[in-house]
């Protein structure tokens, strides 16, 4: 079936006539789009729908709100929802075939003054998990990791802002590490992806079955290798620190914004000092950002570039190690640096950008990192000495990726703040 037009949408709910088709045509227009999420917000005198594409907002129409409570029900039922409780935020999933492609809807009512807010986040459960390469790791980051995923204990933390694809690293990290021999055994909230030959289980804390309680349960079913949601308190944190001293590897998620964060947040955790440099492999942080079009994208010389903008970007390239530099750029680039700009065209509807790629940093933990963490040292502190240990910042990262007409310099730094 051909991607419907957003005309035929609009026609329908202009007619108001048919609830059910409505519905599914703004579902399956939002996955021909290539959508992550839905949005069906009432507003005063409207209500609006929007879609996230390569993680931007778009308004895509608004209609009367008339027929608000007609698609909150219709949504509802599909969801297995109470379609008569309006005064509590309700969620569950639906399962759907769109295009011959098995998709999974995460269902989020909420209610506000103007009625009940839908989000619908949109899990293709057809396709491949990426390989690390594919998201963007590359070079060194992609050796660390590889080493530190090849190790038969320890902790891999991903870190990063909701939405910065901390999940989908987790999730090509165990597509790489599932063998036959091996026991992998995960807890999620939700299962977004199901992995054939991974055991994963759904977090229901309303019964009492958290990240910790399923830990400890857990242990006792032989497992090699431990995959955490995330790492929300001390609890967590210190059972998954036993499991990584005991044999195990855990990989997990933390919310926050750099890799040298995350040791200061752990401390901060109550967790000892001295348990870190032994139980941690690596930390990752990441971002995603939008890829240029590669169709209409255009080239800008370095020395076109606004002074400050310069000046940040030299920074950066002059405390990347060389062999990252060469490893990924070629001496030419080097010599002449080239960015580009998007423009806009049809190949990308006129946004001058299409799909996103990660930007990543990741913290090994070097012996002289040990010694800082063991000295309670501040994240600004291990930062620094992690880039002069060889790691690669997030903006360095991202710079690499501009020059090689991958992205914009202005993406880069709206994901990775320019640390002063």
């Amino acid at each position: 079936m051909a991607a419907p037009s957003i005309d035929l949408l609009k026609e329908q709910i202009y007619k108001g006539e048919n609830i059910w088709q409505i519905c599914d045509l703004m579902i399956i227009w939002a996955v021909e789009s290539g959508s992550s999420d839905i949005h069906i917000e009432p507003l005063t005198n409207i209500v609006r729908l929007r879609y996230r594409i390569d993680g931007e907002l778009r308004e895509i129409l608004e209609y009367q709100p008339f027929l608000h409570q007609q698609v909150v029900a219709r949504f509802k039922i599909m969801s297995n929802l109470k379609i008569d409780e309006a005064r509590i935020p309700q969620d569950w999933r639906l399962s759907t075939v769109i295009n011959n492609k098995a998709l999974d809807l995460r269902v989020s009512t909420l209610p506000t003054v103007h009625g009940e807010k839908i989000v619908m986040r949109i899990v293709d459960k057809s396709k491949k998990i990426p390989d690390l390469f594919e998201l963007g790791i590359e070079w060194r980051n992609k050796v660390l990791l590889e080493k530190a995923i090849a190790l038969p204990n320890g902790i891999i933390l991903t870190s990063g802002p909701t939405g910065s694809g901390k999940s989908t690293t987790l999730y090509s990290c165990l597509s790489k590490l599932n063998a036959p021999d091996v026991n992998i055994m995960t807890l999620e909230d939700p299962v977004e992806n199901q992995i054939d030959g991974l055991n994963q289980s759904q977090m229901f804390p309303d019964i009492g079955y958290t990240f910790a309680y399923w830990l400890r349960t857990a242990l006792r079913q032989d497992p090699d290798i431990i995959m955490v949601w995330e790492i929300r308190d001390h609890e967590t944190i210190n059972v998954a620190i036993e499991a990584a001293l005991t044999g195990h590897l855990v990989v997990s998620t933390i919310h926050t914004n750099s890799a040298a964060e995350t040791l200061t947040r752990i401390l901060n955790m109550g967790i000892p000092a001295f348990l870190l440099p032994a139980s941690i492999n690596a930390i990752i942080a990441q971002r995603l950002i939008r890829k240029l079009c590669q169709k209409c994208k255009k080239p800008v010389a370095m020395q076109n570039l606004d002074s400050h903008m310069r000046e940040r970007v030299e920074r950066a390239l002059k405390r990347t190690a060389k062999e990252e530099l060469l490893g990924r750029i070629t001496p030419d680039i080097l010599q002449h640096p080239t960015f580009y700009e998007p423009v806009g065209c049809p190949e990308c509807d006129n946004i001058g950008y299409k799909g996103r790629v990660g930007i990543y940093e990741i913290l090994e933990i070097t012996p002289n990192i040990k010694k800082m963490i063991i000295d309670w040292a501040s994240a600004v502190m291990i930062n620094d000495v992690a880039i002069t240990d060889g790691m690669i910042s997030l903006e360095q990262d991202g710079i690499i990726k501009a020059l090689n007409g991958r992205t914009s310099l202005e993406e880069v730094y709206a994901a990775a703040k320019e640390n002063d």
